[in-house]
């Protein structure tokens, strides 16, 4: 049998005995009802009127006049309320007496009126016992019927409670677990349902679904496997080294490459966690401890007796599954890219910058002293042109010379043989050193530099003063060169937290914020800018800042200036 019919014939049965209790509760009340009103209109008011009449009846002797209107008028309405066998013949005997009593009263035509009067009240009295009994037989029979329907009623609907929602939840329960069962490739799951047929129906599809599903697994698993092969052999054909770790850092990939550097064999990790092979592994647990932020600097490893810098990368991965819609973590891959040839290269290059700039150093500088030598009267005057000549030759050498010591700073910091005399400090000598240095260039342009000092004068720092000089002077060269003609540079010096923060501001055009984050590379130029420098002077600074535990940056927008600063630490002793 359907469920469809199952719950018509349930809830159709439970509707009509409701709907047939309903007729039968109201028919015998109704009933009851006018059995009730039977009692009070008939047999209630002759025994009200019988009483009245004799109240009537002993106030004649006292009030003759009242009393026997009373009593006429109660005989009256007796009359017209006779209802009982025998009641009618009594009433008529009661209005004879009390006529003959009128005419002629005396004590036994009294005694008649009253045996009449307690006759009518008798009569009504049995009619109201009769007629009780009747309307009682009409509860019993009410309260049989309507607890008799009441009881089905109950029963059906307590067989419904228990069974249908029992009939309905255990298949739905059953499949929701099959398909659970599905969804985790468990294709040999199959359904049975007992019961219903549409049910029946459900189970023969979900089954028949489960079968073209194993079906399908068994014929693509060749493909899968061998999709599989070519991954892994692609992976271990790299070369750079990658380890893949699951969602609860269980190493489940990784390829020779990964092997060799970190001396391990598959079977020796393949399946545990990173944690535990890192007890063992230097490597790994240097990976581990930058895995949620990778650093920027290369990683240097020793293998084949040679040293080898690898840059990580950790790449997150994040899957979409069938049927849902949010991302979800699955694990991240550990990526070490070999950058050994570029980091030669760069070596190289360094090495170059740095022989190249010692050796132009030395001509350059007999140039500038050669230039010197000519302006001296001592060696006979010169032309007007011979000067701008002169003149020329100077500013270029200055400019080569400019150039060479900015490229022996870089190789110095890029092949980490730069030396830093830290020392205690003061903010204040620093920028009134690096003030004066600019001097000169900024009266050219009509510039004014305004230092602004939000520190005590025991606040000192830890640096190396002509570093920090060196850095100041390329903020405020840079200022004075973006600046416009009769502007004013302003260079604060205020305390932050436990550092002291040195700032440049300029009002020029600004830099746009897209290239923030480059102004600090190497060679890199502001496009759109009058190119007239290396690219290599905020370079040289960030490294110079960042060497003394200090941070740089800049803040600025177009058309409304910049403000390049670098903060470094406080000094820990206080001069008094």
């Amino acid at each position: 049998m359907k469920l469809k019919t199952k719950l018509t014939l349930g809830v159709g049965l439970l509707f009509l005995l409701i709907v047939l209790l309903s007729v039968i509760a109201s028919v015998y009340i109704n009933k009851l009802k006018s059995d009730t009103e039977k009692i009070l209109t008939a047999n209630y008011n002759s025994i009200e009127f019988s009483k009245n009449m004799l109240l009537a009846l002993d106030k004649i002797r006292t009030d003759s006049a009242v009393a026997i209107k009373d009593f006429q008028k109660y005989n009256a309405l007796q009359e017209k309320n006779l209802t009982e066998f025998g009641e009618k013949e009594a009433t008529q005997n009661l209005s004879l007496h009390f006529d003959e009593y009128l005419k002629q009263p005396n004590y036994e035509k009294e005694k008649l009126i009253r045996e009449d009067l307690m006759k009518i009240m008798s009569l009504n009295m049995k009619g109201i016992e009769r007629k009780s009994d009747i309307a009682i037989i009409t509860a019993e029979n009410a309260t049989f019927w309507i607890v008799s329907l009441g009881t089905v009623c109950f029963l059906i609907a307590f067989i419904l409670l228990f069974n249908l929602p029992q009939t309905i939840a255990e298949p739905i329960n059953q499949l929701n677990f099959s398909i659970k069962q599905i969804a985790n490739k468990n294709y040999n799951e199959r359904v049975h349902f007992k019961g219903s047929e549409e049910f029946n129906d459900l189970a023969n599809s979900f089954n028949v679904m489960a079968e073209k599903l194993q079906e399908y697994e068994s014929s693509t698993l060749s493909k899968q496997l061998m999709d599989k092969k070519r991954i892994e052999t692609l992976v271990n054909n790299m070369h750079d080294a990658v380890i893949g770790l699951d969602e609860n850092h269980f190493i489940y990939m990784i390829n020779d490459e990964a092997l060799k550097i970190t001396n391990l064999r598959k079977d020796e990790i393949i399946g545990k966690t990173a944690h535990e092979v890192a007890v063992n592994n230097d490597l790994i647990r240097e990976l581990l401890k930058n895995i949620d932020h990778p650093i920027k600097e290369p990683i240097k490893i020793v293998t084949d007796n040679k040293e080898n810098y690898f840059e990580q990368d950790i790449i997150p991965i994040n899957i979409v599954k069938t049927g849902e819609k949010e991302k979800k973590y699955i694990g991240k891959v550990i990526l070490l890219r070999n950058i050994t040839p570029f980091k030669e290269l760069d070596f190289a290059k360094t090495n170059f910058i740095a022989t190249i700039s010692h050796e132009l150093k030395t001509p350059i500088s007999a140039i500038k002293m050669g230039v010197q030598l000519l302006n001296n009267q001592k060696f006979g005057e010169l032309n007007e042109q011979q000067q701008e000549l002169l003149k020329s030759i100077n500013e270029d050498g200055q400019r080569l010379l400019d150039i060479t010591g900015e490229l022996l700073n870089l190789s110095q910091v890029e092949s980490g043989n730069i030396r830093l005399n830290i020392e205690q400090c003061s903010p204040k000598e620093i920028v009134q050193a690096s003030i004066k240095n600019v001097e000169k260039l900024a009266e050219q342009k009509h510039i004014s530099i305004s230092p602004e000092y939000l520190l005590d004068d025991q606040d000192f720092i830890s640096a190396d003063f002509d570093k920090t000089v060196w850095v100041m002077n390329n903020f405020l060269s840079n200022a004075i060169k973006h600046s416009f003609q009769d502007e004013t540079i302003k260079v604060t010096v205020a305390k932050s937290d436990s550092m002291i923060r040195f700032s440049v501001a300029d009002s020029g055009n600004g830099i746009d914020e897209k290239y923030h984050r480059q102004i600090f590379d190497r060679y890199f130029q502001v496009p759109g800018e009058q190119q007239n420098g290396t690219g290599l002077g905020l370079a040289i600074s960030k490294n110079f800042i960042e060497k003394q535990y200090g941070e740089i940056g800049v803040n600025s927008s177009l058309n409304q200036g910049s403000t390049f600063y670098f903060k470094l630490p406080l000094s820990n002793v206080k001069v008094i």
